[in-house]
């Protein structure tokens, strides 16, 4: 289980969103990284995944005082930004069904039992007969993102319509999956960094709510990358960074990370942000890696396979 926030990131809900620069904001983003992603706890998430193989149980949210939540606990970001990236964080929320089930269908040949936990089960028919604890666990958050914005302006809203990119295998389905899987464990680090850095900039009952998001992201991002390295031993930084920015083939013009980070950018009003949030950003990205990366170089192949074979 991951642990409660450090007290010393909750800051006062008094705080103003011009009391803090970039240094105290940087500081509070390195506490948050190197508390959620300790070694420690990212191996608790991975060994977690072979008793949900056997006994899925959705993760337990702690209890949230919904009511609580307002824009004094917004700081370091003005909140009509902050808002936005909630709109944003909640569109792409949103297809959660469609996400799960693409992963089944990538992974149900090769191994089964990932495919079950991501996307539960379908008859002959393919009509969905169990739902995967990804999905449980996931579906979680666009209702909780809509409370929030509910409680901060007053207004309720409803989360856009959009497309999920479908199955498109090929004649050579390892290579599908890792293509597929290597774009899954991007978005997930893409929104733990995200709900880390909003975390950065919240305080008390609506730092609670990103809290929870970001342990279950934490926590998906975990189990996927430890399970593709166990899949796919023998790759490497160059193959990784060809495979996320590949856009020659057609194949793979569906598939393009470059693509994707701008349309999240657009998403999440990028262009409305300061420079102080944009570098803080970055800098989350690049210390979540950096701890990321240390632990990856723990993941020995037999300490995979004891795992995940058992």
């Amino acid at each position: 289980m991951l642990h409660a926030t450090s007290p010393q990131i909750k800051a006062s809900a008094a705080q103003s969103c011009s009391s803090l620069n970039y240094w105290q904001i940087q500081r509070r983003i390195h506490s948050l990284i190197d508390n959620c992603l300790a070694a420690e706890k990212l191996h608790e998430r991975l060994q977690d995944l072979p008793m949900q193989f056997t006994n899925p149980q959705p993760r337990p949210w702690k209890l949230i005082d919904w009511q609580a939540i307002n824009r004094n606990q917004i700081i370091g970001i003005a909140p009509e930004v902050f808002l936005s990236i909630l709109i944003g964080a909640m569109d792409t929320e949103a297809p959660i069904r469609g996400y799960t089930q693409t992963s089944r269908q990538y992974l149900e040949k090769l191994h089964p039992q990932m495919a079950r936990f991501v996307g539960g089960t379908v008859d002959e028919g393919g009509e969905l007969q169990e739902i995967g604890l990804w999905e449980k666990e996931e579906r979680q958050h666009t209702p909780a993102l809509m409370k929030v914005y509910t409680q901060l302006t007053g207004e309720k809203i409803t989360p856009k319509h959009r497309t999920v990119r479908g199955y498109l295998p090929t004649d050579y389905p390892h290579e599908d999956l890792y293509c597929h899987g290597l774009h899954r464990v991007a978005t997930e680090y893409g929104a733990t960094c995200l709900y880390l850095w909003l975390m950065a900039h919240t305080t008390d009952a609506l730092q609670d709510v990103l809290e929870e998001l970001t342990k279950d992201e934490i926590n998906h991002m975990t189990k996927f990358w430890g399970f593709g390295v166990w899949a796919f031993p023998d790759t490497g930084l160059i193959r990784v960074g060809n495979t996320l920015i590949k856009t020659r083939s057609q194949t793979y013009k569906r598939n393009n990370l470059i693509r994707t980070l701008r349309r999240m950018m657009a998403t999440l009003n990028w262009n409305a942000w300061t420079f102080t949030n944009k570098a803080t950003l970055l800098y989350t990205f690049t210390h979540s890696m950096h701890r990321l990366w240390t632990w990856n170089n723990s993941l020995t192949p037999k300490y995979l396979n004891n795992l995940i074979e058992g």
